[in-house]
């Protein structure tokens, strides 16, 4: 049978409401009666049920992790730290795919039925206007890997992506290849955008490196591969950079069906250094995001915002690094 409430409150001889106060967060309870019921609770087994106390305390603590890129393995970093980081908090993390969401309204709907507390909009791809659906609402919101702007609509915590494709370009620049390109993933995607614009910038004060750029349908294995076989068509450039380090590893496949060597042939620079990246296999040289860093951020103002303590919306910028492996040659 299931042990309740009021068995605990038998067993250690209290009311039912000095037990119910004991399991409530920020309740008073002096630490004689918290010893007893506690101990109560632990001879019966009993676990409090959060989701019937949140109709009295009107808190869930449920917090919507929103996302829209199940296919890439980042992804799979990237939750698991917010799941341990959220519910280290005593919070609730809710994982929602919006995968094939085009209605930003419709994703709030969804959100609201669990009666979530929170939403983290974990994208880098998602338009800005998802996240500043939920904030119209009145549902506390960051989004994680967003687009910096200096007066955002919502929290955003993650990187400069501009700044991120220009330290790309510098590197290949370093490197001394004459003939550059650009493969980013999906050609709406604010990051794919922001990382062509930076990129583009350094190298247009290089007027004798050549440039070109094209866009893949996704940030997938599937999707670099294809396209870096259709590019294999022509003459390839010296060195790529992918917007992104599963797009790369899509790329390393297609290349070593083309017969190119990497890095004698071609070189490449991917995009977010996820573990795969640093397989002996891979040794793919990318540019890291901390993304520890940014989870751990985002984390601490959602935790701030359901405490009344959010303050205006603004960005966090954490800076990215270039990490040396085998798949691009070494500085002049």
């Amino acid at each position: 049978m299931v042990v309740t409430l009021k068995d605990v409150a038998v067993r250690a001889g209290v009311s039912t409401s000095a037990v119910s106060r004991t399991f409530t967060d920020g309740a008073s309870v002096s630490p004689a009666m918290r010893a007893k019921v506690q101990a109560a609770a632990t001879a019966l087994g009993y676990s409090p049920n959060f989701l019937a106390r949140s109709l009295t305390t009107r808190r869930t603590k449920l917090i919507g992790l929103v996302s829209n890129n199940f296919h890439n393995p980042i992804f799979l970093e990237v939750f698991d730290l917010f799941t341990r980081g959220l519910q280290d908090r005593g919070l609730r993390p809710l994982l929602v795919n919006l995968s094939d969401e085009t209605d930003p309204d419709h994703s709030v709907q969804m959100l609201q039925q669990y009666s979530v507390d929170g939403v983290i909009v974990a994208s880098s791809t998602l338009p800005p206007a998802f996240s500043k659906a939920f904030a119209d609402k009145g549902i506390p919101v960051v989004n994680t890997f967003g687009r910096h702007a200096d007066r955002p609509d919502v929290h955003v915590v993650g990187i400069d992506n501009i700044a991120a494709g220009r330290m790309a370009a510098q590197a290949l620049v370093a490197r001394g290849y004459r003939s550059v390109a650009f493969l980013g993933g999906p050609a709406g995607a604010t990051s794919t955008q922001d990382r062509w614009t930076g990129f583009a910038q350094v190298l247009a004060e290089y007027p004798g490196i050549a440039l070109r750029h094209s866009f893949a349908q996704a940030y997938s294995f599937e999707a670099g591969r294809a396209e870096m076989l259709r590019l294999g068509l022509e003459p390839l450039a010296q060195a790529y950079f992918c917007g992104d380090d599963v797009l790369s590893i899509g790329v390393l496949s297609a290349l070593r069906d083309l017969g190119r060597a990497v890095p004698q042939d071609v070189g490449i620079i991917g995009f977010n250094d996820m573990e795969m990246a640093g397989w002996e296999n891979i040794a793919l040289t990318t540019i890291a995001q901390p993304i520890g860093a940014i989870v751990a951020a985002s984390i601490a103002v959602m935790a701030a915002m359901l405490d009344g303590q959010g303050g205006d919306a603004r960005g966090q910028l954490f800076e990215c690094r270039v990490v040396e492996r085998g798949t691009l040659r070494p500085p002049r």
